[in-house]
């Protein structure tokens, strides 16, 4: 398991944002590792998505601070965020779906010039994803639900980011398909990519995370080891679906 020591590839540190007058994250304290998968939990309204949308500049903080490598980012446009190496897998996929699985997979590698690593990346991707190589020359909205996901996550690889962000991969897919997308998670992180995911499937998020953090109503209320946190009862009762033994 990746060690905690040194600085933070990421770090959150006392994160407010709001939307107006409502106020969504609450001093937010995260820190993800390089080689760690860290997975967010929480229910609807939790503030899940606000903290990717924080991550990718899309939300600026209101107050605090957020740093990557070392260096405070609160400013920085998200096109400068990819170009650093932090690369998103949006939730419900969002891929161009009038563009062939091919020219998706080009977008991820926007940021980038060096045509012999894009090439060397696009096969890295094809031997990951089989069937998107089979699938791309078919437009990106003819494909499944699990079909897609695999296509964004290929395409955010093609940025070669040092951080992959992921948001809700297990939504709207099959279980099997579940379970390959988090079997590919784990093999994408340990050829060296660093990964946030946040997630509702809190039994799929927690047996690949090394940590993992529970939010609610825009504060986190528990951090931990995976571990630590499937043998927590609260988590047990609220995201794992089971119920207290009398």
């Amino acid at each position: 398991m990746p060690t905690s020591a040194g600085q933070p590839l990421l770090e959150f540190r006392d994160v407010d944002t709001h939307y107006g007058g409502l106020h969504v994250l609450k001093q937010v304290c995260y820190e993800i590792f390089a080689g760690e998968i860290v997975c967010l939990l929480g229910g609807n309204a939790s503030g899940k998505s606000t903290t990717m949308k924080t991550v990718l500049g899309i939300v600026r903080p209101t107050r605090g601070t957020v740093r990557y490598r070392g260096v405070v980012i609160n400013g920085v446009s998200t096109a400068e965020r990819v170009r650093r190496g932090i690369a998103p897998v949006p939730e419900a996929r969002r891929l161009f779906p009038r563009m062939t699985v091919y020219e998706n997979l080009e977008m991820g590698a926007f940021t980038r010039s060096d045509h012999a690593g894009i090439s060397a990346d696009l096969e890295r991707v094809f031997d990951m994803f089989p069937r998107v190589k089979e699938r791309r020359h078919q437009l990106a909205g003819t494909l499944s639900g699990g079909e897609q996901q695999m296509v964004a996550m290929g395409r955010a690889l093609m940025a070669r980011p040092a951080l992959l962000c992921m948001d809700e991969p297990s939504m709207g897919l099959s279980p099997a398909f579940v379970e390959q997308v988090f079997d590919i998670i784990q093999q994408i992180n340990r050829q060296g990519t660093t990964i946030f995911v946040v997630e509702q499937n809190a039994n799929m998020a927690l047996s690949i995370a090394h940590r993992g953090y529970v939010l609610q109503t825009g504060q986190v209320v528990l951090s931990g080891t995976a571990q630590s946190l499937r043998e927590n009862e609260m988590i047990r009762r609220a995201y794992l679906g089971e119920m207290k033994t009398a």
